[in-house]
């Protein structure tokens, strides 16, 4: 049974789990509410994965700025970007949320495609 307001995801990277602090926002409850997803995700420019969503979730697009490793946003709409660089970008993204640890998240993503999941809830100790 889905909470009415999801504070915490995880996405799970080739068994590995890293825990998703979501953005206190109507799109990041959005986002909870697709969730358990299942997402083939693509590398782009080697600093992201990227993926479609099943169906497209309300946004509030803003100049990123800086980007750090970890974020989790929606790129027009319909597209789940993980970070796990840190670099400047002008593109307009919705913030869902960051992942809290990321020592070892570009080292899990690779450099290639990834198959990832994202589930509800915090990681258990």
């Amino acid at each position: 049974m889905k909470t009415p307001t999801a504070q915490s995801a995880r996405i799970i990277v080739n068994h590995q789990p890293f825990e998703i602090e979501l953005a206190n926002n109507p799109i990041a409850q959005a986002f909870a509410e697709l969730l358990p997803l299942e997402l083939s995700m693509k590398d782009h420019l080697g600093n992201e994965k990227f993926a479609a969503l099943p169906k497209s979730l309300p946004s509030d697009d803003k100049r990123a700025g800086q980007i750090h490793a970890g974020d989790v946003m929606l790129y027009q709409g319909k597209t789940l970007v993980v970070f796990y660089e840190n670099f400047h970008s002008n593109y307009r993204y919705t913030r869902i949320g960051r992942i809290t640890q990321t020592d070892t998240l570009q080292n899990a993503l690779g450099s290639d495609g990834v198959n990832v999941s994202v589930e509800s809830g915090r990681l258990k100790d």
